[in-house]
C-alpha cells in the first residue's frame, strides 16, 4: 500500500492526537454515507478503505515499534490509546473471531475475559457483543456493540452490527433479552429472523445463532 502516513496527510513525527484528527477529518470528507446514489459513491468508498487501512497500519508500526501515545489509556478512559492494539491483542482477537465462527462460544468468552482490562478497545467490546449475540442476550450484545461504535465510530463492520440488530429489535418491539434472564427465547421465529451472518459482516462469516 501507499506510504500510510502520506495517505492521511500528516508527517511520521505527527502525535497519536494529530494522527486520529487527520483521520477523522477524511473520514467525514469520504464516508460513503455522504455520497449515497453519487455517481463518486465507488471512489468514495475506496478511498475509505485506503484510509481505513492507513490508519490501521500506523497503529500497527506505532504499537510494534512502542511509539504508541498511552495517554489516553492512562486514566482507563476511551481515547486514541485504547484504540492502539499491540501484536499479543491482535493475535488474540483473531483466535477469538475464529473460535466464534467454529460455535466455541465458550472458550472465545473466556479469552475475551482473560484479556486485561487496558485490551478492552473497540475490537474487544465488538467480539463480546458476538457472543452474547450468539448467546441469544440481544440487549446485551446491542450494548456491547454501541461501545464498539462509540469508541471507532468510523467502523463499518461495527456499525453494520448495531444497526441490523438495532434494525430486528423494533421490529419485535425491543422485546430482546439481556443476560440477568435466565433460559432461551420460548420460540423459533426471533432468532430465525436475526441476519446474523450480515450482522458481523464478512469477517466474522456464518450464522451467529443457530435456530432455537
Amino acid at each position: 500500500m501507499n506510504n500510510p502516513y502520506q495517505v492521511l496527510g500528516v508527517s511520521p513525527d505527527a502525535s497519536d492526537e494529530e494522527i486520529k484528527q487527520a483521520y477523522r477529518d477524511l473520514a467525514r470528507k469520504y464516508h460513503p454515507d455522504k455520497y449515497r446514489d453519487s455517481e463518486l459513491a465507488d471512489l468514495a468508498s475506496e478511498k475509505m478503505k485506503e484510509i481505513n487501512a492507513a490508519y490501521e497500519e500506523i497503529q500497527k508500526l506505532r504499537s510494534m515499534n512502542g511509539k504508541g501515545n498511552a495517554s489516553g489509556a492512562a486514566g482507563g478512559g476511551s481515547g486514541a490509546g485504547r484504540q492502539n492494539t499491540s501484536s499479543e491483542d491482535a493475535a488474540m482477537f483473531a483466535q477469538i473471531r475464529v473460535l466464534i465462527n467454529q460455535n466455541e462460544i465458550r472458550e472465545a468468552e473466556r479469552l475475551l475475559y482473560s484479556m486485561s482490562e487496558r485490551s478492552h478497545n473497540a475490537e474487544w467490546f465488538f467480539l463480546n457483543g458476538c457472543v452474547l449475540l450468539k448467546k441469544g442476550f440481544y440487549m446485551d450484545s446491542q450494548k456491547m456493540f454501541e461501545r464498539a461504535c462509540a469508541m471507532d465510530p468510523y467502523n463499518a463492520e461495527y456499525r453494520a452490527a448495531k444497526e441490523q440488530l438495532q434494525n430486528q429489535a423494533n421490529q419485535y418491539g425491543g422485546g430482546y433479552r439481556t443476560a440477568e434472564r435466565s433460559g432461551y427465547c420460548s420460540g423459533c421465529d426471533c432468532c430465525a429472523n436475526l441476519i446474523c451472518a450480515d450482522c458481523c459482516c464478512e469477517c466474522m462469516g456464518g450464522d451467529l445463532i443457530p435456530c432455537c
